[in-house]
């Protein structure tokens, strides 16, 4: 895809009421791939879509042009947990919901890396190399895990590239891929300005660490909150203390072309991602 090629640019959209409406909502804001919750992020049991939502979700999907689906795990789920029980309920909820990936026919499921305090960092790393493996052997097919780049502070895993390699290399499954979170890694302190040379210096490291080809979705979000933060806060495209200028030299990075990148963003109406983020966001290409 070239530099000025349209690339594949989407949201998390609601699927409240019926998977179906997951579509009308992405369509609705222009949106080329969509990311949704098949089931309660607030909850450890995830309730399966009936059988008639599923196909008729499928049915409309195909129809629409959509060019990729994803779903986002439980904000419960910490795999690196301390606790046994916390980490079984971890490992059943991703299990429950790639089910639903799989049943829907979406591309993967991504989540959150968790933290690894009350146990060692290295034990907690390999605990979680081991619920990945559990969660993929429950559930077969194409699904993907993907493991997302956390903001950091305290114990969590996934601030760094170390730690996301040690992960991915761990699982050795052709079913983990990773997703790249911009206003993660910025509050995470791993790159302070995206300034094209730093762009160059974090890829070629994720390139060296993971391989560009493992690293399929961006989460393209600016950042309420300033470099090495620790804060978890997203704000609109150019609108945070990354700016629209780091959106603009991230489009220039060849390597994240092929990409799908998926807005996480409040909204210019505090509804989520709205046809403003992406129409801003498609511009810088």
């Amino acid at each position: 895809m070239g530099a000025k090629s349209k690339p594949i640019i989407g949201g998390h959209v609601s699927a409240a009421g019926g998977l179906v409406n997951a579509v009308t909502n992405a369509q609705a804001i222009g949106a080329d791939a969509i990311q949704i919750f098949g089931a309660s992020p607030q909850s450890w049991r995830a309730k399966h879509p009936s059988a008639d939502d599923v196909a008729r979700y499928r049915d409309v999907y195909a129809k629409s042009g959509l060019r990729g689906c994803y779903l986002h795990a439980a904000y419960l789920v910490n795999l690196a947990s301390a606790n046994p029980d916390f980490y079984m309920n971890s490992v059943q909820s991703l299990v429950d919901h790639l089910k639903i990936a799989a049943a829907i026919g979406a591309d993967g499921l991504i989540f959150h890396l968790g933290s690894s305090k009350g146990i060692d960092r290295d034990a907690a790393i390999e605990q979680e190399i081991e619920g990945i493996k559990k969660v993929l052997k429950a559930v077969p097919g194409t699904a993907k895990l993907l493991l997302e780049n956390s903001a950091g502070g305290g114990d969590k895993i996934g601030a760094t590239i170390e730690d996301v390699a040690r992960l991915f290399n761990g699982a050795a499954s052709d079913r983990v891929e990773v997703c790249f979170d911009t206003a993660h890694a910025f509050e995470a302190g791993i790159i302070t300005e995206y300034t094209p040379a730093n762009i160059t210096k974090l890829f070629d490291a994720w390139d060296t660490a993971i391989g560009m080809e493992n690293l399929t979705v961006i989460h393209a979000n600016d950042s309420m909150t300033e470099s090495s933060s620790h804060h978890d806060k997203h704000e609109n495209i150019g609108e945070g203390f990354m700016g629209i200028t780091a959106f603009k030299n991230l489009a220039n990075e060849k390597r994240l072309h092929d990409k799908v990148w998926l807005l996480e963003v409040p909204g210019f109406d505090d509804e989520g991602p709205d046809a403003k983020n992406i129409g801003i966001l498609r511009s810088c290409f």
